[in-house]
């Protein structure tokens, strides 16, 4: 589908929706982030940038069911019962149907594995959803199969009485060598698909932090093991905040700003990292509905803990 803006004024977004009164403004938005709009053959990926007179092409993709299907995925499975699932997700895969990822998703697997007693809380989007971990980030998660599980540990994550613990390999290494973040967190006013600390507005982001171990030089480290526990989860805190303080997560491909030292682009390259080296590796919370203390705790997988193997040789 093309469409000729010849005089257009305002936000680009807009000015499509006003020529193109089939699509709604959150469509063409939609759109836009999946890199399905573009002007003189030219991607444009920002809603509100200022519309330009031009030739915009929209690609509009295929229906997709209204609801997420079963997929038969590979789980690991670190505890099940009625009420609620515990895994140790994968990097690569998304927690749910998302544009751009409308299948292979932690959900489809969940759909599959769990049958109708998914709980549907969550929407017929992200049923059983209640956290999510960034697609490339690995790690434990819990979804819950009841409506009960799902309140209950809806409660749990906003009064954040969950035990939640990342590890990351760090380009450099912050400082001081532990220590607690504590900003605004919102939308990056200069790339709406990133977050960005902010001096007004956005909403609190806590996280604590420790350095268990450094590599390279001890006067200036190249890289290190950086422990971090949320005291609040929101959209790449960590990577967010590990990047504030200077020490951003390697192969981060949104917040890692300036390249690391040879030796760990070397080690990066041999490891097969592919993602930001992050892994959510301890996750512990009270059952919400029998009580029990539950506390999971998984090993990083094997590019990150290959990749520091090779950096304890800096």
């Amino acid at each position: 589908m093309e469409i000729e803006l010849v005089a257009p004024s305002g936000r680009l977004d807009r000015a499509l929706a006003d020529a193109l009164p089939d699509l709604s403004r959150a469509r063409i938005q939609a759109l836009m982030l999946e890199g399905a709009i573009t002007r003189d053959e030219t991607p444009v990926t920002d809603p509100s940038a200022k519309a330009k007179p031009g030739t915009y092409r929209l690609i509009i993709p295929a229906a997709l069911p209204p609801e997420p299907e079963g997929e038969d995925l590979s789980l690991v499975v670190l505890f099940e019962d009625t009420h609620l699932i515990v895994i140790d997700k994968p990097a690569g895969m998304s927690a749910h149907p998302a544009p751009g990822s409308h299948s292979g998703t932690l959900v489809n697997a969940l759909i599959h594995h769990c049958g109708a007693s998914l709980s549907g809380i969550g929407g017929v989007a992200r049923p059983g959803i209640v956290h999510r971990l960034d697609k490339n980030t690995s790690g434990v998660m819990v979804a819950a199969k009841t409506d009960a599980a799902h309140r209950g540990l809806s409660a749990l994550f906003a009064a954040h009485d969950i035990e939640r613990v990342y590890i990351a390999l760090t380009r450099g290494a912050p400082s001081p060598v532990r220590g607690t973040m504590t900003t605004r967190l919102g939308r990056s006013t200069s790339d709406r698909k990133k977050m960005a600390v902010l001096r007004a507005g956005g909403r609190e982001a806590i996280t604590h932090y420790q350095v268990s171990r450094a590599f390279g030089p001890a006067s200036k480290p190249v890289a290190a093991r950086v422990s971090c526990q949320l005291e609040t989860g929101r959209t790449h805190q960590i990577r967010v905040h590990l990047a504030h303080k200077g020490a951003p997560c390697l192969g981060d491909p949104a917040y890692g700003s300036g390249p690391p030292t040879p030796a760990v682009r070397a080690a990066i390259e041999a490891a097969g990292l592919k993602r930001q080296a992050l892994h959510a590796a301890v996750l512990g919370f009270r059952h919400p509905v029998t009580g029990e203390a539950l506390k999971f705790e998984t090993a990083p997988p094997a590019d990150m803990a290959v990749l520091e193997a090779l950096l304890q040789a800096l």
